[in-house]
This record gives C-alpha cells, structure tokens and sequence, in this order.
C-alpha cells in the first residue's frame, strides 16, 4: 500500500495501488486530545491513527490510500464502497469529525467562489443554507480571510436559495481551504473523538454481558486504552455465548488496530466454595473481590496497567459507596470505573450508540448467589475475616485452566450451542423447580419437585439416571447451568426455556391451573 516520511506526509511504495477508476475521497479531522499534544506526542498518536485507519478498511476489505498532513488525515478509496468505508471510518477514536470531499486547486479567490458554485448551486437550491469556511496550514499563503470567502461564495449561492440561515440551515456549503488546494463538502459528519486506540496501553474489562460493563469498557478505549476482557463465568455455556455475543460486537466495530482477547474463567468450583464457607448476606461482596483477584492475574499475563468495571454508586447492592470501598483492595492494580456517576438510563442509552442495547437486554441476570438481605456496609476487616477458610488455589486453577478467544477472528457460528433446551414437558419426566421456596409455593408446575438450587449443585451428581429431567427457574439461566452440568454427568438434562413466564404460557396453553398468576 504505502508508507510514511519522517515529516508524516505519505509517500508511494512501488507496489502502491493504482488510481482507482472511479473514487472518493474523506477527510479526517483530528480530536481536540490528539491536537493538543507536543509534537512527539501527537506524533505518535498519529502514527498510532493511521495504523488503526488501515486496519478498519482492510478489515472491511476496502482498498484505500492514505495521505497525512500535520492538520488532516485524507483517505481514497473506490466511490462504489464509500457507504461502508465511511461508516467504519466514523467508528475509528481520535477522529473528531469527517467528510466526504472534492478536491480542486485554485490561485485566487476567484477560482474558489466559481468551483464553490459549481458544487453547491444545486444542494441549496429553494432552501436555506449557510456558507461555512475554514482556511487549514500555513494561513500567511492564503491572502484572504475565510469571512471573504463566506460573504463571495454565499452571495454566489442566494439567488438559487431562499435565503441564508446562518443557525438552523436546511442546506450548508462547506470548505476548507488550504495553500493551492481546497476541499469542497455538503456534510460535515462526526465522530467520537477521543484517543487513537491503543495510545494510552492495555487494561482488562470484568464484562458480563449486561448494558454496565460494555459501556464501561467502550467508554475506556474511547480514551486509548487497549483491552482484553475477564468473563467470569456463573452462569454455564448459554451465559458465556451470551456475553461472546456482545463482547464481540464491542470488538468488530471498535477495536480497530487491536485484537482484543476474551477470557472465558469458570467460576463454578469458586462459588460453591464461597457459598459452602462464606455468611449468605457477604456472597455478592466477596464474589467481586474474587473477580478482581481473577482479573489481576489475567493482567499480569497480558501486560495490562489497570481493571476496568461497570460500577455506578448505588446501583446494586455491591456497589454502595461502602463495599466499593471494601471490595478495591482485592487488588494492587487501579480499578477504572467510567460509569461511577451514571444513571441507568444514560448507560443504557450509550448502549445503543456502541451497538450492544439488543444483545445485552437479552442477557438475564445470573440471581443464583444474590443474597435476599445482602450486606450493603461491609469492611475491609469483614470481608477479610470471611474470606479466611476460601481456597483460593481453586481461582489459580480456574485462570491456568481458561478459555481464551481471539474477538476480531471468532466465528460465533462455529462454537457449538449445548442442546440443553426444551420448550416441552414429557408426562415420563421429573421437573424440577430451582426457586425459592416462598415462590415455589406461591405457583408451581403440577407435580414439580422443589429443589433449591444451592442444595442442587451438591446433589445433582447423585440423581438417578435413565429418567429425563426437566428444570426451570426465574429466566432460566440457573436451570440452563444446572442442566448442562447434569448432562456432563450422563443425565438426560433439559431447561425449559424461557424461564417461569414461558412455562407459565405452556401451562395455560395446556388447561392447567395457573389462578395464582
């Protein structure tokens, strides 16, 4: 393709790409982060930008050239794959903003408000618009100011228009103009400005799936921060594709010039443990301790400086401002947390510009190990004295043992879903009802067993075999792990899927008693 000068401007390889047939051309506009810097500095964050430019158009099998200056980035490609070329440049940190552009020479003002004409007549015609110029580089070789520009271009323009709009117009004719040359455009589109990804080193996101953590951690590499990401894994198989899903559109649609690593860790051995030699009201608090443990030793092996959470003061119960402050000191690493200040609404609402809003309200909530009266003012000292008899060996075991995943290569296709689901119930089988007991009384499915489902992870090993089970829970993510475990035991294991409001409609569908709902 190509490479760069010492002073940062492109030149031709001998094997660069011929002209294209028919192109376009963007213009990259640097963050206020990136301009900033003293010249090493945004040197390096350049050169760290074009990387990444590079990447997302190659990724995206587009062919490109690139040509930088010290103010703008411009970027060539063919006209029939602009739509996608533009779209992944918009995703790309450290640019602030974009344009699709012509580029024409001129030598006097003159020239410009003809071109100027030219491009625009039609765009603004019976609307109203405004002129926007903007002179870029070395202003002494351009012997005019960008106001004459605005006042000539635009009284060019008004006889087509309906008049000029200088705050609100339906139409803007925009250029930026530069010593010999300008670049003419009728959308100015923005960016997320930020860092250029990977700038500012590597961190490890504790992710689950949910709307917090991919947040969280996209509001990080926004900031330059590369990431790998720590699944610490409660919930069994369905749980884990679940957050693969997610973490993966994190991955193919911002994570350019970075491969990102997932890091799959199963916590089942871990939480029996905890649930085994832990007080009840303590699990949730000690459960992030041991997560951050676990994300300190992935870190350690992948080079990363700093822990990055989804935590908002007072969402949940482990994150009062208290056990935040009790739970930190599991770790000797910085915990990042961006959204610490966040409403929920406002996180959720930055889900759907990072593309993860869908994925994520699908995930459910892994209530397993959630207390009904849990700790919301534990200490240091508390959660130490608890944490006494744990086995930690069993969490170095669990990291040496984890599964790992490339994001930007992984085909979710090809990780075989566990038939571990069933949306019937055989009038042979045992049904198996892993909630409370209060709920269990409150309805359930004729001739269900309760089994709370604590007791069921010390038990299920004992069941007999040669009789198909079916289990069900809240939102069937407790039943799903069980299921899969039982079925790793020899047992034909199924979950109903859906949870309690699915088997609710199966139970209605089927005539039989469901008043107290």
């Amino acid at each position: 393709m190509a490479k760069f000068s010492e002073t940062g401007a492109e030149t031709p390889m001998e094997n660069a790409t011929a002209d294209f047939p028919t192109q376009s051309m963007v213009l990259l506009r640097f963050s206020g982060d990136v301009t900033t810097k003293a010249p090493p500095t945004r040197r390096r964050f350049l050169q760290r930008l074009v990387g990444n430019i590079k990447d997302a158009l190659s990724s995206q099998g587009i062919e490109h050239r690139i040509n930088r200056t010290h103010d703008r980035i411009f970027v060539e490609f063919p006209r029939d794959q602009q739509e996608h070329a533009v779209d992944a440049l918009s995703r790309i940190f450290g640019v602030q903003s974009l344009a699709v552009v012509e580029k024409h020479g001129w030598e006097t003002l003159d020239d410009l408000v003809e071109t100027g004409h030219a491009f625009f007549a039609e765009s603004v015609r019976d609307k109203t618009f405004a002129v926007r110029a903007r002179r870029v580089g070395d202003r002494r070789a351009i012997p005019f100011q960008s106001e004459e520009v605005q006042r000539r271009l635009g009284s060019a323009l008004l006889p087509h228009a309906r008049g000029v709009s200088l705050k609100q117009p339906e139409s803007e004719a925009s250029l930026e103009i530069m010593p010999g040359e300008a670049y003419f455009f009728r959308e100015n589109i923005p960016s997320r400005g930020g860092l250029p990804l990977g700038c500012e080193g590597r961190a490890v996101a504790l992710v689950s799936g949910g709307f917090d953590s991919p947040v969280a951690a996209w509001l990080m590499m926004k900031r330059g921060v590369a990431l790998d990401y720590v699944f610490c894994n409660l919930g069994g198989r369905d749980h884990q594709l679940e957050t693969l899903r997610v973490m993966k559109v994190v991955s193919d649609r911002w994570s350019y010039g970075t491969r990102p690593h997932f890091h799959a860790v199963d916590f089942d051995e871990i939480t029996r443990d905890l649930q085994e030699k832990v007080t009840t009201r303590y699990w949730q608090v000690v459960l992030k301790r041991l997560m951050l443990r676990t994300a300190e030793m992935v870190a350690a092996e992948r080079d990363a400086s700093a822990i990055i959470t989804g935590d908002a003061v007072g969402q949940v119960s482990s994150q009062t401002l208290q056990n935040i402050a009790a739970i930190s000191p599991a770790t000797s690493l910085p915990i990042l947390r961006p959204l610490v200040g966040h409403n929920k609404e406002e996180i959720i609402r930055q889900a759907r510009e990072v593309g993860t809003h869908d994925l994520s309200a699908k995930v459910k909530e892994y209530c397993a190990i959630v207390p009904s009266k849990p700790a919301t003012r534990a200490t240091r000292d508390q959660l130490d004295y608890e944490e006494r008899n744990l086995d930690l060996n069993l969490l170095e075991k669990a990291v040496s043992e984890r599964s790992v995943f490339d994001l930007r290569t992984l085909d979710l296709n090809s990780l075989e879903r566990p038939e571990i689901q069933t949306s019937e119930i055989p009038p042979e089988a045992i049904v198996l009802d892993l909630r409370s007991k209060a709920a269990y009384q409150g309805w359930h499915y004729p001739e269900a067993l309760f089994l709370d489902f604590h007791n069921a992870l010390r038990v299920y090993t004992q069941f007999e075999a040669g009789r198909p089970y079916v289990l069900y829970c809240e939102f069937g993510l407790k039943s799903g792990h069980l299921a899969e475990l039982m079925q790793r035991e020899g047992l034909d294991a199924r979950h109903f899927a859906g949870g309690l409001k699915a088997l609710i409609a199966h139970a209605g569908r089927q005539g039989l008693d469901i008043a107290s709902f």
